[in-house]
């Protein structure tokens, strides 16, 4: 997984998620999609406001558990905001 940050001149953290065909079938990708959705409204209160974040899904995501997705995601919100 890659992660991307931007400011923006928003109120409230936007979040975007990029899952290409090479990760496997829309089935794959969508259920992926899904996942991070929860993971990112999880860690939503934790995110200062005016964020962009951009979420890039790399091919090895599709055989990747949810807890595996979940530690993954967190560890870049945490070091994207302690820097």
């Amino acid at each position: 997984m890659t992660y991307v940050g931007a400011s923006a001149e928003t109120d409230a953290p936007r979040f975007g998620f990029i899952v290409s065909r090479q990760v496997g079938s829309a089935v794959t990708r969508n259920t992926i999609r899904r996942r991070l959705k929860a993971v990112c409204a999880e860690a939503l209160p934790s995110i200062r406001g005016g964020a962009s974040i951009v979420i890039r899904v790399l091919p090895s995501a599709a055989a990747t558990d949810y807890a595996t997705l979940r530690a993954d995601v967190v560890r870049c919100l945490e070091r994207k905001a302690s820097a």
